[in-house]
Formats: C-alpha cells, structure tokens, sequence
C-alpha cells in the first residue's frame, strides 16, 4: 500500500470554545488517540505550516483576516451565537488553513493521496465573516493555492452534513473549480438549494445535492457513485479534496442523517477509485463531526479507505441508483452531458 502524508498541528488543541461547546478540543484529542492506535494508517505524519499572508489574502480580504487576528490577540471572543474565539484561535485557523496548502503542494509533488486533520473546521467561513463553528475556509484556501500556485483545476466534494455555504460562495463564479455538496435540508444554515449553480462564469460548476433528515448510505453513496463519479470523469480536475465532515453519521447529536462507518469508507473508496483511474490526487480536510466515536470511525474508515484498504464492513460491490441520483442526473444533464449517458452506457 502507498504511503500517503497526513497534516496537523498542535495548535488545533490550543483553540478553546468553552465548556459545552460541540466544536471543542476533545474532537482532535480522540482522532489523535484513535489513528494513532492505527499507526495512523500509514500515513506519513507532518507538522502544519501557518498559512501564508498570500495564501489567506487570495480567499480572504486583508481587512477581515487582520480583524480576526486582533480579535484573538485581545483573548478571543463571540462572533455569534455558534462562533467563539480565544487567544489561540488564530493560530490554530491559520494553521489548518497552511495544513491544507502544504497538503496540495504534497499531493502535486507525487503523493498520490493525503489528509489535512485539524480544527476549527472551515466551510462555513465566508470570505469577509465567520460563522457556523469556522474561522477560516481552510479548503478554499487550499483550492485556491491550487488553481493560482499550481494551475490546477480542483474538485472539492463536501459530505459534511451542513452546506458548505462558504466553500460554495467563495467559488460560485469560478468556472476553475467545480463544488459538489450533499447535505441536509433543511438544516443550518439553511442554504445549497438544487438551483444554486453557481453564477456567470462559473455556472453549473456548483452541484448542491440536498437530502432530507434519515437519509443513509443508500443515500449517500449513490449521489457519489452515479451523480459526483460522472461528473468528475467530464470536468477532468487535476486535484480532488474532500470536505470531509462526519456529522452526516447515524450517531452525531447535531443532524438527522444515518450515514455508517461503511457508508463513509464507500464514499471515500468510489473516489479514490475515479483518482486512481484518472491518475488525479486527493486529499481529505476535517470538517465537522461532534460524537466522538463516530467521528473518529468515520474518518479512520475514510483515511484507510482513500489509502487502499478494505473496510471492515463491505457494503455490496454495486448499488442501484437511488431516486435523488436519477433525479439529479436528469436535472444536470443539462450541464453535464455525461450525466444523461445511463450505467452502463
């Protein structure tokens, strides 16, 4: 099996939210703990760089990240009534955003796949204001070192249970890179209808692929198999990241979904199949995920799964395609010819 690299930071343990909170230190400590009992799946373990002023500034104005880094300097506070900061939070969002750069620069010197596991979490940060937990669009950050450092076009997937709005917004126009979300809805915060595609340049590069609460694997993994593989094959990315969240799971306390250990391991094989065919690397970023088992579950069956291995549970080797795969394919074949080709075709 190939040796992938893993990202993270110390920092990420520094980032206080205060008791109660569900984005909160005990996430990184249990993943720390549980891949390290997998010997982090092979993984080659790297320390998190910061990110660069350069790297920021090209998804975030001056003047926000400047605020932000103040905020924090003067001990952190509320940005919302789900948003909190401390002394440390900057660091620790500056270097989960610089994990995810090092990652791609990793992926395009010849790794074929990778992870960047940190927190805060990012894809709710919009460009100028942070909210939903996210300080940093660390996966728009890294796309976008992408596209204007290495002259990559890239593939975000977002499973997490939320929309992505940040992630979506920040890209809407960019026809250089193609955003794919399933997520609940309705369920904060409350954006990534079917009919936001994107805008100008950039329309029909973003794929919002609601689901309602109870949805499962099933679910999921037919949107990944008949819906993201295809479209994948026609937009031809040189780069694949996952915002990878885990509170999609059956077990998470903030959502309504029922998606497995399996289900997770599936998603992330059916990619790695299409980056291994297509000769694409990919890379995971932790997003959400608030119980602890299923979060560290749901990511170990996803590094081990985008590394190569077999899951512990094997979900059957086909799977019919699920009412909201035919649906979305027959909504988007407008915009994606490939979509209107059926299985087997």
């Amino acid at each position: 099996m190939t040796s992938g690299v893993l990202f993270r930071h110390p920092s990420s343990l520094e980032h206080d939210t205060g008791s109660g909170h569900p984005e909160r230190r005990a996430r990184l400590e249990a993943i720390d703990q549980a891949l390290a009992a997998q010997e982090w799946f092979g993984y080659a373990v790297r320390e998190s760089p910061a990110a660069t002023a350069e790297q920021l500034a090209a998804v975030h104005p001056v003047s926000y990240t400047d605020g932000l880094q103040a905020l924090c300097a003067g001990g952190g506070g509320w940005i919302d009534g789900d948003t909190v900061t401390s002394e440390a939070s900057f660091e620790a969002a500056s270097r989960s955003a610089g994990g995810a750069c090092a990652l791609v620069d990793a992926l395009v010197a010849g790794q074929p796949f990778g992870a960047s596991v940190h927190r805060p979490p990012g894809h709710h940060a919009e460009a100028a204001q942070a909210m939903g937990f996210c300080l940093l669009n660390s996966v728009a950050v890294a796309a976008r070192h992408a596209v204007l450092g290495h002259g990559l076009r890239v593939a975000i997937i977002d499973w997490d249970v939320h929309h992505g709005n940040g992630t979506n917004d920040i890209f809407a126009a960019d026809p250089e890179v193609l955003f794919c979300s399933i997520h609940e809805s309705p369920l904060y915060p409350g954006t990534g209808p079917v009919e936001d595609m994107g805008s100008g340049a950039g329309m029909g590069y973003t794929v919002n692929l609601p689901v309602p609460g109870g949805s499962g694997d099933e679910t999921f993994c037919s949107l990944v198999e008949h819906v993201i593989v295809p479209l994948l094959a026609e937009f031809t990315p040189g780069l694949i990241l996952v915002s990878a969240g885990f509170d999609a799971h059956a077990d998470d306390p903030l959502a309504d979904c029922a998606v497995t250990d399996a289900g997770y391991a599936r998603m992330a094989g059916a990619l790695r199949s299409y980056a291994v065919s297509a000769g694409v690397p990919i890379g995971v970023v932790l997003e959400g995920g608030y119980d602890l088992g299923a979060l560290t579950r749901g990511l170990g069956a996803t590094l081990a799964a985008v590394a190569g291995a077999a899951p512990d549970a094997d979900p059957a080797p086909t799977l019919d395609e699920h009412p909201l795969a035919s649906a979305a394919r027959e909504r988007l074949s407008g915009s994606w010819p490939a979509l209107s080709a059926r299985r087997g075709e």
